[in-house]
């Protein structure tokens, strides 16, 4: 295991190394001159010129990112173009508030999306089943910028229970919770009932029921714990989604979050920023995707085996 653990972290270099080079590439050789928009449209070519030297904007584009790929093995980020502070300072500022979203849309998603998942498989072609069919229809189909709109419509302007903007108690996450986890609970609903579907058709789950054995043993003993598999995998991804994705639902609650800083910075054509935030998010995904790996060997111990065969 702890081999498996190490490859996974050594295999997470090239692809930090391609995204950033991505990345870079993206916003260095994209029409739009840092300097210049740091500066405005009113500043003098000199002005330009010498914020352009003094920023490196002038070196070869390989000699850059090369000197930006040792910066960051030295843990220097680099530093902003707009605020002049160092990008590892400005993006730790923000990403506690982005993880705490993400995290409590993808809480909200996992404690309401399985068991719903759970009861319309075993109750299936109930009204339940349709129910619940019809909600992830619904919230799959809503825009996230639609639905955040209409709760702060709803709960902020109409009802007054919640607060519009900010993030500075735990009532400011409900809606962009609500908002944010809306596709991976629709998702997890679905998956959910499918894997249950598919377990609960199998020969050792007839053969539990002919013994006589309760629906309650059956379903949490038997049948749940292998459909896990596949929705530990979903909540996994649907992690590193939620993590990239709070761009949307930062922007229409106000929060000051990583994806804020993002767009500010990508307007700007801020590349430290937005290369370092991307990196991090990218990280966190990774480590997420290796913890759920880990996550399996409890699920089925079958898993256990193959990974210490690698």
């Amino acid at each position: 295991m702890f081999r498996y653990i190490l490859k996974r972290l050594f295999l997470m270099i090239p692809v930090m190394v391609g995204i950033s080079f991505i990345l870079f590439s993206i916003l260095n050789l994209t029409p739009g001159d840092p300097a210049r928009l740091m500066l405005g449209e009113g500043a003098t070519e000199e002005a330009v010129a010498m914020l352009r030297e003094e920023m490196g904007l002038n070196e070869n584009f390989f000699i850059r990112y090369g000197k930006y790929v040792l910066g960051i093995c030295k843990g220097d980020f680099g530093i902003s173009y707009v605020s002049k502070a160092p990008t590892s300072q400005e993006i730790l500022v923000r990403f506690p508030v982005t993880v705490k979203l993400a995290l409590c849309g993808i809480s909200f998603a996992i404690i309401l999306g399985i068991p719903i998942g759970i009861i319309s498989a075993v109750r299936q072609y109930t009204i339940i089943d349709t129910v619940s069919l019809i909600t992830t229809l619904v919230l799959t189909s809503m825009p996230g910028f639609w639905l955040g709109l209409m709760l702060i419509l709803i709960f902020s302007l109409k009802l007054d229970l919640m607060p519009t903007t900010g993030a500075d108690t735990w009532i400011h996450f409900i809606l962009p919770t609500i908002t944010l986890s809306s596709i991976t609970l629709a998702t997890l609903i679905r998956m959910t009932r499918s894997t249950m579907l598919e377990v609960i058709r199998q020969d050792y789950i007839r053969t539990a029921k002919s013994k006589g054995a309760s629906e309650k043993r059956i379903i949490f003993k038997h049948a749940l714990r292998n459909a896990l598999l596949p929705v530990v995998t979903v909540i996994g991804i649907n992690f590193g989604i939620l993590l990239g994705g709070a761009v949307i639902t930062e922007s229409v609650f106000a929060i000051n979050g990583l994806g804020t800083l993002v767009v500010e910075a990508v307007k700007m054509k801020d590349a430290p920023v937005v290369i370092g935030a991307v990196l991090l998010i990218a990280f966190v995904g990774g480590l997420v995707n290796l913890l759920v790996d880990i996550l399996y060997t409890y699920i089925d111990p079958r898993v256990k085996t193959q990974f210490s065969k690698g």
